[in-house]
Protein backbone atom coordinates (compact mmCIF):
# COMPACT_ATOMS: atom_id res chain seq x y z
CA UNK A 1 0.00 0.00 0.00
CA UNK A 2 1.30 3.45 -0.90
CA UNK A 3 2.00 5.66 2.09
CA UNK A 4 3.14 5.19 5.67
CA UNK A 5 1.17 4.01 8.68
CA UNK A 6 0.24 6.07 11.71
CA UNK A 7 1.59 5.06 15.10
CA UNK A 8 -1.73 3.61 16.21
CA UNK A 9 -3.34 2.21 13.08
CA UNK A 10 -2.92 1.06 9.52
CA UNK A 11 -4.35 4.30 8.19
CA UNK A 12 -2.49 5.32 5.02
CA UNK A 13 -0.66 8.63 4.88
CA UNK A 14 -0.21 10.81 1.81
CA UNK A 15 3.55 11.34 1.70
CA UNK A 16 5.00 14.82 1.56
CA UNK A 17 6.12 17.62 3.85
CA UNK A 18 3.01 19.55 2.81
CA UNK A 19 0.52 18.55 0.09
CA UNK A 20 -1.28 21.87 -0.39
CA UNK A 21 0.18 22.19 -3.90
CA UNK A 22 -1.10 18.70 -4.77
CA UNK A 23 -4.55 19.70 -3.51
CA UNK A 24 -4.51 22.78 -5.73
CA UNK A 25 -3.32 20.73 -8.70
CA UNK A 26 -5.95 17.99 -8.26
CA UNK A 27 -8.85 20.03 -6.86
CA UNK A 28 -12.06 18.08 -6.44
CA UNK A 29 -10.25 14.80 -7.11
CA UNK A 30 -7.58 15.15 -4.42
CA UNK A 31 -9.42 13.11 -1.76
CA UNK A 32 -11.19 10.65 -4.15
CA UNK A 33 -7.88 9.91 -5.91
CA UNK A 34 -6.22 8.88 -2.66
CA UNK A 35 -9.19 6.93 -1.37
CA UNK A 36 -9.05 4.96 -4.61
CA UNK A 37 -5.27 4.53 -4.48
CA UNK A 38 -5.19 3.48 -0.82
CA UNK A 39 -8.42 1.44 -1.17
CA UNK A 40 -9.85 3.08 1.91
CA UNK A 41 -12.20 5.88 2.94
CA UNK A 42 -9.75 7.46 5.39
CA UNK A 43 -6.19 8.73 5.11
CA UNK A 44 -3.98 11.37 6.70
CA UNK A 45 -2.10 14.18 5.03
CA UNK A 46 -0.56 17.59 5.67
CA UNK A 47 -2.26 20.63 4.18
CA UNK A 48 -1.65 24.31 4.86
CA UNK A 49 1.04 23.39 7.37
CA UNK A 50 -1.00 21.09 9.59
CA UNK A 51 -1.90 17.43 9.88
CA UNK A 52 -5.35 16.59 8.57
CA UNK A 53 -7.51 13.50 8.28
CA UNK A 54 -9.52 13.08 5.08
CA UNK A 55 -12.65 10.90 5.12
CA UNK A 56 -15.18 9.99 2.43
CA UNK A 57 -18.51 8.19 2.06
CA UNK A 58 -21.81 7.73 3.85
CA UNK A 59 -20.34 6.29 7.06
CA UNK A 60 -17.79 9.08 7.14
CA UNK A 61 -20.56 11.70 6.86
CA UNK A 62 -22.46 10.05 9.73
CA UNK A 63 -19.39 10.39 11.95
CA UNK A 64 -18.54 13.89 10.70
CA UNK A 65 -21.98 15.22 11.62
CA UNK A 66 -21.95 13.75 15.13
CA UNK A 67 -21.83 16.95 17.18
CA UNK A 68 -20.48 15.08 20.19
CA UNK A 69 -17.37 14.17 18.20
CA UNK A 70 -16.80 17.26 16.05
CA UNK A 71 -16.93 21.03 16.41
CA UNK A 72 -16.96 23.75 13.72
CA UNK A 73 -15.28 26.46 15.78
CA UNK A 74 -11.74 26.89 14.55
CA UNK A 75 -12.29 24.72 11.47
CA UNK A 76 -12.87 27.28 8.70
CA UNK A 77 -9.58 29.00 7.79
CA UNK A 78 -9.52 32.75 8.33
CA UNK A 79 -8.95 33.23 4.59
CA UNK A 80 -12.29 31.47 3.91
CA UNK A 81 -14.11 33.45 6.61
CA UNK A 82 -12.73 36.72 5.22
CA UNK A 83 -13.96 35.94 1.73
CA UNK A 84 -16.79 33.39 1.69
CA UNK A 85 -18.51 32.93 5.08
CA UNK A 86 -17.79 36.12 6.98
CA UNK A 87 -16.08 36.06 10.35
CA UNK A 88 -17.83 34.34 13.28
CA UNK A 89 -20.91 33.47 11.21
CA UNK A 90 -23.29 30.58 11.82
CA UNK A 91 -20.97 28.12 10.01
CA UNK A 92 -18.32 28.58 12.73
CA UNK A 93 -20.59 28.06 15.77
CA UNK A 94 -21.33 25.04 17.96
CA UNK A 95 -23.67 23.88 20.70
CA UNK A 96 -26.54 25.96 22.04
CA UNK A 97 -25.30 29.10 20.31
CA UNK A 98 -25.31 27.33 16.96
CA UNK A 99 -28.77 25.85 17.49
CA UNK A 100 -30.15 29.28 18.44
CA UNK A 101 -28.55 31.00 15.44
CA UNK A 102 -29.49 28.13 13.10
CA UNK A 103 -33.13 28.48 14.14
CA UNK A 104 -32.98 32.08 12.96
CA UNK A 105 -32.25 30.78 9.46
CA UNK A 106 -34.72 27.89 9.64
CA UNK A 107 -37.53 30.26 10.67
CA UNK A 108 -37.30 31.81 7.19
CA UNK A 109 -37.87 28.50 5.40
CA UNK A 110 -41.64 28.29 5.82
CA UNK A 111 -43.83 26.84 3.05
CA UNK A 112 -45.28 30.31 2.44
CA UNK A 113 -41.85 31.93 2.08
CA UNK A 114 -40.64 29.15 -0.22
CA UNK A 115 -43.74 29.51 -2.40
CA UNK A 116 -43.07 33.26 -2.57
CA UNK A 117 -39.51 32.47 -3.59
CA UNK A 118 -40.76 30.38 -6.50
CA UNK A 119 -43.07 33.16 -7.67
CA UNK A 120 -40.32 35.78 -7.41
CA UNK A 121 -37.90 33.52 -9.28
CA UNK A 122 -40.28 33.32 -12.23
CA UNK A 123 -40.84 37.08 -12.22
CA UNK A 124 -37.10 37.77 -12.20
CA UNK A 125 -36.62 35.47 -15.18
CA UNK A 126 -39.43 37.25 -17.04
CA UNK A 127 -37.68 40.56 -16.44
CA UNK A 128 -34.36 39.11 -17.62
CA UNK A 129 -35.72 37.56 -20.81
CA UNK A 130 -37.28 40.87 -21.87
CA UNK A 131 -33.75 42.34 -21.77
CA UNK A 132 -31.99 39.30 -23.24
CA UNK A 133 -34.21 39.42 -26.32
CA UNK A 134 -32.48 42.68 -27.23
CA UNK A 135 -28.94 41.29 -26.83
CA UNK A 136 -26.83 39.72 -29.61
CA UNK A 137 -25.55 37.12 -27.18
CA UNK A 138 -25.85 36.46 -23.47
CA UNK A 139 -23.08 35.26 -21.16
CA UNK A 140 -25.50 33.10 -19.24
CA UNK A 141 -23.56 32.60 -16.01
CA UNK A 142 -22.78 36.28 -15.60
CA UNK A 143 -26.33 37.38 -16.35
CA UNK A 144 -27.85 34.64 -14.17
CA UNK A 145 -25.83 35.91 -11.21
CA UNK A 146 -27.69 39.21 -11.69
CA UNK A 147 -31.02 37.36 -11.83
CA UNK A 148 -30.23 35.56 -8.59
CA UNK A 149 -28.94 38.74 -6.92
CA UNK A 150 -32.19 40.55 -7.65
CA UNK A 151 -34.13 37.50 -6.45
CA UNK A 152 -32.10 37.23 -3.25
CA UNK A 153 -32.57 40.87 -2.33
CA UNK A 154 -36.28 40.94 -3.19
CA UNK A 155 -37.00 37.76 -1.21
CA UNK A 156 -34.91 38.92 1.77
CA UNK A 157 -36.46 42.40 1.78
CA UNK A 158 -33.16 44.16 1.01
CA UNK A 159 -33.57 47.32 -1.09
CA UNK A 160 -31.58 47.15 -4.33
CA UNK A 161 -31.43 49.90 -6.91
CA UNK A 162 -31.17 48.96 -10.59
CA UNK A 163 -27.87 50.82 -10.88
CA UNK A 164 -26.46 48.66 -8.04
CA UNK A 165 -27.27 45.23 -9.44
CA UNK A 166 -24.12 44.75 -11.52
CA UNK A 167 -21.80 45.64 -8.61
CA UNK A 168 -23.68 43.66 -5.95
CA UNK A 169 -23.98 40.56 -8.13
CA UNK A 170 -20.30 40.81 -9.00
CA UNK A 171 -19.35 41.14 -5.32
CA UNK A 172 -21.40 38.13 -4.23
CA UNK A 173 -19.97 36.17 -7.14
CA UNK A 174 -16.41 37.12 -6.18
CA UNK A 175 -16.94 35.92 -2.60
CA UNK A 176 -18.09 32.54 -3.90
CA UNK A 177 -15.29 32.37 -6.46
CA UNK A 178 -12.66 32.99 -3.77
CA UNK A 179 -13.38 29.75 -1.89
CA UNK A 180 -10.57 27.62 -3.31
CA UNK A 181 -8.54 30.46 -4.74
CA UNK A 182 -5.13 31.92 -4.06
CA UNK A 183 -3.81 35.20 -5.37
CA UNK A 184 -6.02 37.66 -7.29
CA UNK A 185 -9.29 35.69 -6.99
CA UNK A 186 -8.88 35.46 -3.22
CA UNK A 187 -8.08 39.15 -2.77
CA UNK A 188 -10.97 40.15 -5.01
CA UNK A 189 -13.27 38.06 -2.80
CA UNK A 190 -12.00 39.79 0.34
CA UNK A 191 -12.48 43.27 -1.16
CA UNK A 192 -15.95 42.30 -2.33
CA UNK A 193 -16.90 41.06 1.15
CA UNK A 194 -15.74 44.29 2.80
CA UNK A 195 -17.77 46.34 0.35
CA UNK A 196 -20.86 44.13 0.80
CA UNK A 197 -20.66 44.14 4.59
CA UNK A 198 -20.44 47.95 4.60
CA UNK A 199 -23.53 48.12 2.37
CA UNK A 200 -25.57 45.74 4.52
CA UNK A 201 -24.42 47.34 7.81
CA UNK A 202 -25.83 50.64 6.56
CA UNK A 203 -29.17 48.98 5.77
CA UNK A 204 -29.31 47.28 9.20
CA UNK A 205 -28.59 50.65 10.81
CA UNK A 206 -31.42 52.26 8.85
CA UNK A 207 -33.87 49.54 9.92
CA UNK A 208 -32.95 49.90 13.59
CA UNK A 209 -33.22 53.67 13.37
CA UNK A 210 -36.70 53.45 11.85
CA UNK A 211 -35.56 55.03 8.59
CA UNK A 212 -36.26 51.86 6.64
CA UNK A 213 -39.26 49.64 7.33
CA UNK A 214 -38.61 45.92 6.94
CA UNK A 215 -41.54 43.52 6.55
CA UNK A 216 -41.78 41.24 9.57
CA UNK A 217 -41.48 37.98 7.64
CA UNK A 218 -38.30 38.91 5.75
CA UNK A 219 -34.69 37.97 6.38
CA UNK A 220 -33.83 41.67 6.71
CA UNK A 221 -36.23 42.06 9.63
CA UNK A 222 -35.13 38.78 11.23
CA UNK A 223 -31.43 39.63 11.10
CA UNK A 224 -31.88 43.25 12.16
CA UNK A 225 -33.81 42.34 15.31
CA UNK A 226 -32.39 38.93 16.25
CA UNK A 227 -31.25 38.53 19.83
CA UNK A 228 -28.62 36.00 20.80
CA UNK A 229 -28.84 33.73 23.85
CA UNK A 230 -27.62 36.59 26.05
CA UNK A 231 -30.72 38.60 25.06
CA UNK A 232 -28.72 41.24 23.23
CA UNK A 233 -29.21 42.32 19.63
CA UNK A 234 -26.54 41.07 17.29
CA UNK A 235 -24.04 43.77 16.42
CA UNK A 236 -24.68 45.52 13.11
CA UNK A 237 -21.59 43.75 11.77
CA UNK A 238 -22.83 40.28 12.78
CA UNK A 239 -26.31 41.02 11.45
CA UNK A 240 -24.69 42.00 8.16
CA UNK A 241 -22.61 38.79 8.07
CA UNK A 242 -25.66 36.61 8.63
CA UNK A 243 -27.86 38.50 6.18
CA UNK A 244 -25.15 38.02 3.56
CA UNK A 245 -25.27 34.33 4.50
CA UNK A 246 -28.82 34.43 3.11
CA UNK A 247 -28.07 36.51 0.02
CA UNK A 248 -24.77 35.01 -1.14
CA UNK A 249 -25.95 31.36 -1.34
CA UNK A 250 -28.90 32.41 -3.50
CA UNK A 251 -26.51 34.14 -5.91
CA UNK A 252 -24.46 30.92 -5.89
CA UNK A 253 -27.44 29.11 -7.43
CA UNK A 254 -26.36 30.72 -10.72
CA UNK A 255 -23.65 28.04 -10.96
CA UNK A 256 -26.16 25.22 -10.57
CA UNK A 257 -28.52 26.78 -13.12
CA UNK A 258 -25.64 27.18 -15.57
CA UNK A 259 -24.74 23.51 -15.20
CA UNK A 260 -28.43 22.67 -15.57
CA UNK A 261 -28.60 24.36 -18.97
CA UNK A 262 -25.48 22.46 -20.03
CA UNK A 263 -27.18 19.22 -18.93
CA UNK A 264 -30.24 20.12 -21.01
CA UNK A 265 -27.94 20.59 -24.01
CA UNK A 266 -25.91 17.42 -23.50
CA UNK A 267 -28.86 15.22 -22.50
CA UNK A 268 -31.69 16.52 -24.72
CA UNK A 269 -34.14 13.85 -23.54
CA UNK A 270 -34.22 15.65 -20.17
CA UNK A 271 -35.45 18.86 -21.84
CA UNK A 272 -38.39 16.97 -23.35
CA UNK A 273 -39.38 15.65 -19.95
CA UNK A 274 -39.12 19.06 -18.32
CA UNK A 275 -41.11 20.65 -21.15
CA UNK A 276 -43.88 18.09 -20.72
CA UNK A 277 -44.04 18.98 -17.04
CA UNK A 278 -43.79 15.31 -16.10
CA UNK A 279 -44.80 14.99 -12.46
CA UNK A 280 -41.83 15.16 -10.13
CA UNK A 281 -39.27 15.32 -12.94
CA UNK A 282 -38.01 18.83 -12.19
CA UNK A 283 -37.22 17.71 -8.63
CA UNK A 284 -35.32 14.66 -9.90
CA UNK A 285 -33.46 16.71 -12.48
CA UNK A 286 -32.41 19.38 -9.99
CA UNK A 287 -31.20 16.81 -7.47
CA UNK A 288 -29.14 15.03 -10.12
CA UNK A 289 -27.54 18.32 -11.20
CA UNK A 290 -26.60 18.95 -7.58
CA UNK A 291 -25.17 15.44 -7.23
CA UNK A 292 -23.41 15.15 -10.59
CA UNK A 293 -21.78 18.53 -11.19
CA UNK A 294 -18.97 19.75 -8.90
CA UNK A 295 -19.87 22.47 -6.42
CA UNK A 296 -18.31 22.27 -2.94
CA UNK A 297 -15.27 19.93 -2.81
CA UNK A 298 -15.11 19.23 0.94
CA UNK A 299 -16.01 20.55 4.38
CA UNK A 300 -13.90 20.85 7.52
CA UNK A 301 -14.44 20.30 11.24
CA UNK A 302 -12.20 19.78 14.27
CA UNK A 303 -12.27 16.76 16.56
CA UNK A 304 -14.09 17.68 19.78
CA UNK A 305 -12.79 14.77 21.85
CA UNK A 306 -10.56 11.75 21.34
CA UNK A 307 -12.30 8.79 19.66
CA UNK A 308 -11.53 5.88 17.35
CA UNK A 309 -13.15 5.18 13.98
CA UNK A 310 -12.05 2.68 11.35
CA UNK A 311 -9.23 1.72 13.73
CA UNK A 312 -7.85 5.24 13.51
CA UNK A 313 -7.38 7.39 16.59
CA UNK A 314 -8.89 10.84 16.13
CA UNK A 315 -7.14 13.24 18.49
CA UNK A 316 -8.85 16.29 19.97
CA UNK A 317 -8.27 19.42 17.87
CA UNK A 318 -7.29 17.61 14.64
CA UNK A 319 -8.80 19.07 11.48
CA UNK A 320 -10.86 16.60 9.43
CA UNK A 321 -12.03 17.09 5.84
CA UNK A 322 -15.21 15.36 4.61
CA UNK A 323 -15.12 14.59 0.89
CA UNK A 324 -18.38 15.99 -0.52
CA UNK A 325 -17.61 15.48 -4.20
CA UNK A 326 -16.34 11.93 -3.72
CA UNK A 327 -19.29 10.92 -1.56
CA UNK A 328 -21.71 12.18 -4.21
CA UNK A 329 -19.83 10.06 -6.78
CA UNK A 330 -19.23 6.97 -4.67
CA UNK A 331 -19.96 3.63 -6.35
CA UNK A 332 -20.85 2.19 -2.94
CA UNK A 333 -23.64 4.75 -2.60
CA UNK A 334 -24.76 5.39 -6.18
CA UNK A 335 -25.40 3.12 -9.14
CA UNK A 336 -23.31 4.26 -12.14
CA UNK A 337 -22.26 7.41 -10.25
CA UNK A 338 -20.46 9.01 -13.19
CA UNK A 339 -23.54 9.01 -15.40
CA UNK A 340 -26.17 11.77 -15.42
CA UNK A 341 -29.43 9.97 -14.53
CA UNK A 342 -32.19 12.11 -12.94
CA UNK A 343 -34.41 9.02 -12.66
CA UNK A 344 -32.18 7.69 -9.89
CA UNK A 345 -34.08 10.07 -7.61
CA UNK A 346 -37.51 8.64 -8.43
CA UNK A 347 -38.83 7.28 -5.17
CA UNK A 348 -35.41 7.93 -3.70
CA UNK A 349 -35.18 7.23 0.00
CA UNK A 350 -31.80 8.58 0.91
CA UNK A 351 -30.35 9.65 4.21
CA UNK A 352 -28.88 12.99 5.32
CA UNK A 353 -25.46 11.41 4.84
CA UNK A 354 -25.28 9.87 1.37
CA UNK A 355 -26.42 12.91 -0.64
CA UNK A 356 -24.40 15.90 0.52
CA UNK A 357 -24.01 18.51 -2.25
CA UNK A 358 -24.36 21.29 0.33
CA UNK A 359 -23.29 19.34 3.38
CA UNK A 360 -25.04 16.64 5.40
CA UNK A 361 -26.69 15.94 8.72
CA UNK A 362 -30.10 17.17 9.78
CA UNK A 363 -31.42 20.69 9.33
CA UNK A 364 -32.68 21.67 12.77
CA UNK A 365 -30.02 20.43 15.15
CA UNK A 366 -27.11 19.85 12.79
CA UNK A 367 -25.00 21.76 10.29
CA UNK A 368 -26.84 20.93 7.06
CA UNK A 369 -27.24 24.08 4.98
CA UNK A 370 -30.48 25.86 5.86
CA UNK A 371 -30.61 27.25 2.34
CA UNK A 372 -30.83 23.86 0.64
CA UNK A 373 -34.61 24.14 0.27
CA UNK A 374 -34.16 27.60 -1.25
CA UNK A 375 -31.64 26.18 -3.72
CA UNK A 376 -33.94 23.37 -4.82
CA UNK A 377 -37.03 25.54 -5.21
CA UNK A 378 -35.22 28.34 -7.07
CA UNK A 379 -33.61 25.79 -9.40
CA UNK A 380 -36.92 24.04 -10.10
CA UNK A 381 -38.67 27.31 -10.87
CA UNK A 382 -35.77 28.40 -13.09
CA UNK A 383 -35.60 25.17 -15.08
CA UNK A 384 -39.35 24.94 -15.54
CA UNK A 385 -39.34 28.51 -16.84
CA UNK A 386 -36.33 28.09 -19.14
CA UNK A 387 -37.69 24.91 -20.74
CA UNK A 388 -41.37 25.81 -20.97
CA UNK A 389 -41.37 29.56 -21.65
CA UNK A 390 -38.21 30.41 -23.57
CA UNK A 391 -36.29 29.42 -26.71
CA UNK A 392 -32.57 30.06 -27.18
CA UNK A 393 -29.57 28.67 -29.05
CA UNK A 394 -26.11 27.58 -27.94
CA UNK A 395 -23.39 28.64 -30.39
CA UNK A 396 -20.20 26.60 -30.67
CA UNK A 397 -18.12 27.12 -27.50
CA UNK A 398 -16.00 25.38 -24.86
CA UNK A 399 -18.39 23.92 -22.30
CA UNK A 400 -15.70 21.98 -20.45
CA UNK A 401 -14.87 22.84 -16.86
CA UNK A 402 -11.75 22.38 -14.79
CA UNK A 403 -11.75 19.91 -11.88
CA UNK A 404 -8.86 21.82 -10.32
CA UNK A 405 -10.68 25.15 -10.17
CA UNK A 406 -12.73 25.35 -6.96
CA UNK A 407 -15.51 26.30 -7.39
CA UNK A 408 -15.54 25.38 -11.04
CA UNK A 409 -17.51 26.87 -13.91
CA UNK A 410 -17.57 26.19 -17.68
CA UNK A 411 -14.71 27.94 -19.45
CA UNK A 412 -17.08 29.83 -21.77
CA UNK A 413 -19.35 30.81 -18.85
CA UNK A 414 -22.05 29.44 -21.21
CA UNK A 415 -22.98 31.73 -24.07
CA UNK A 416 -26.50 31.66 -25.51
CA UNK A 417 -28.06 33.65 -28.36
CA UNK A 418 -31.36 34.32 -30.14
CA UNK A 419 -33.21 34.37 -26.82
CA UNK A 420 -36.96 34.75 -27.35
CA UNK A 421 -40.27 33.98 -25.76
CA UNK A 422 -42.07 30.89 -27.01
Amino acid sequence: MDGTNSNTSQTPHDKGVDNTLRLLMEGYRYIPNRCRRFETDIFTTRLMGQKMICISGKEAAEVFYNNELFRRKGAAPKRVQKSLFGQKGVQTMDGAEHRHRKQLFMSLMTPERLELLRDLTTKQWEYAIDKWEQMDHVVFFKETQKVMCRLACQWAGVPLWAKEVKQRASDFGAMIDAFGAVGPRHWLGRRSRKRSEKWIRTIIKQVRAGKLIADGDTALYAMAWHRDLNGKLMSKQMAAVELINILRPIVAIARYVTFSVIALHQYPETRTKLQSNEKGYSQMFVQEVRRYYPFGPFLGARVRKDFTWKEHDFKKGTLVLLDMYGTNHSSTVWERPNEFMPERFRGWEGTPFNFIPQGGGDFDMGHRCAGEWVTVEAMKASLEFLTQQVNYELPSQNLSFSMTRMPTIPKSRLVIQNVRWK
